[in-house]
């Protein structure tokens, strides 16, 4: 299928795609990752550093997959690029990642801690049914029509950086400051080339993640080829200032013994300047962000499984589209799993291992920029990635000592990863003979 065939109605505007952007970032990991970080790192300089190096990494992704998404500006995200760049069962393997678990699990996790958020606010309401309830919801505003999904996006995820933007002004103005020092210090070169910051790393480009997400969406987006790399741009250098603010307000606000193994760092600084209504006014800020998260990786995700659907006949069930063209299979398929991952829980022990398969596959697909250039000189790019090679070159690094690092400390995880992909292989080439013996 070629990229002029795509003639969806573009009903998402620059506004909501940067909003999908920094809803599938801002998630429960900057409210609750830095307790972990402060027990071996002391310095604030650090402390920020490791913050503002993980949206270095986050910002040299997304001008790299601009390009992409300008060039190659149809639904899919990574599952499209790898199949057009290296070979369709390059493509499948990531596509049958982001399909089977790559949203769902995520999915679930931020629906349960939006219940049990909910459930610390209001402890008459049971975590689990919420966690369904808001789900089942949200999938169902995204089966009426684009326009209508996508202005539930936008009202979300502002409301989210308001509260956020609120909160970080609260901390700067009500609160007493400490005496933690933000000026580098020649000691500070140590903790930066440490064990313990390398480890915090890795959680913070977690934390990072979603850059991404408005590449999935690319064909639905009004004028791709300018609007993608805005809102890839724009998003990931809102949530990074978002990022930096926020821990240095928590920094700022709170002594760091308070801090240290905590994992409600957010209602530990926030008790600083509200009292007891600290605990209220943090779940309910982190119950309203997890909304507009979860409603943009159910926006995002059932366009890969539409994808696929169009590309291989066995899939093809898919690809259908209900009378408002939305791919109401693939949200309900995204649905199912997702609800079978919360009812077992078992979404945990997933996410664990998910971080190796995704990191390969963002790895591949912005290696795929200079492989690209070579296959596809001739190809229009409205945008060329910023900083080329050297931005790219940066992303490549970090994600290459990532994989070494996760694969060392969590090699079981890992191994799963790969027999995902062996699973997903062997699926490909059976219907790749089925296709065959068909024509």
């Amino acid at each position: 299928m070629s990229l002029n065939q795509q003639q969806n109605s573009k009903s998402i505007n620059l506004s909501t795609a940067t909003c999908i952007v920094v809803a599938n970032m801002i998630g429960t990991g900057v409210f609750t990752s830095l307790g972990f970080q402060v027990v071996d790192i002391k310095s604030g300089f650090a402390l920020l550093f490791l913050w503002l190096l993980g949206g270095i990494f986050a910002l040299c992704g997304a001008l790299s997959y601009s390009e992409l998404g300008a060039a190659m500006p149809r639904n899919g995200g990574e599952y499209y690029y790898l199949s057009r760049i290296y070979h369709p069962i390059v493509g499948f393997l990531s596509g049958w990642v982001s399909v089977t678990v790559g949203f769902a699990a995520p999915i679930a996790a931020a629906a349960i801690a939006l219940g049990k958020y909910l459930n610390s606010v209001f402890p008459i309401l049971p975590s689990t049914p919420i966690a369904l309830l808001v789900v089942v919801g949200i999938s169902l505003i995204h089966t009426r029509n684009l326009r209508f999904g996508s202005n539930f996006q936008l009202i979300f995820t502002v409301l989210k950086v308001v509260l956020i933007v609120v909160l970080i002004a609260c901390g700067f103005l009500l609160a007493e400051p400490q005496s933690l020092s933000f000026l580098p210090t020649a000691a500070d070169v140590g903790a930066i080339f440490s064990s313990p910051f390398a480890v915090s790393l890795v959680y913070v480009i977690y934390s990072y993640s979603g850059w991404n997400a408005a590449i999935y969406l690319a064909n639905e987006v009004e004028q791709p080829g300018k609007n993608l790399p805005r809102a890839l741009i724009v998003g990931t250098l809102i949530v990074m200032g978002l990022y930096l603010l926020l821990n240095f307000m928590f920094l700022y606000t709170t002594p760091l013994d308070k801090l240290a193994g905590k994992l409600e760092v957010g209602y530990i600084a926030a008790s600083q300047f509200f009292s007891i209504n600290g605990a209220k006014i943090m779940g309910l800020l982190i119950s309203v962000g997890l909304v507009s998260s979860i409603s943009s990786m159910v926006l995002a995700g059932p366009r890969v499984t539409q994808v696929i659907g169009e590309d291989i006949p066995l899939f093809k069930v898919l690809a259908k589209k209900n009378a408002q063209d939305i791919p109401s299979y693939a949200i309900f398929l995204q649905l199912f799993l997702v609800i079978v991952l919360l009812i077992t829980s078992s979404f945990e022990a997933v996410i664990t291992y998910l971080g190796f398969t995704l990191t390969l596959s963002s790895f591949l697909t912005v290696l795929g920029v200079f492989i690209a250039r070579i296959r596809y000189p001739n190809i229009p790019r409205p945008y060329r990635t910023w900083g080329y090679p050297i931005t790219p070159i940066i992303f490549l690094a970090i994600s290459l000592w990532m994989l070494v690092f996760i694969f060392r400390d969590k090699p079981v995880e890992s191994l799963a990863g790969f027999a995902t992909l062996a699973i997903g292989l062997i699926i490909y080439l059976l219907t790749a003979r089925n296709q065959a013996n068909l024509s």
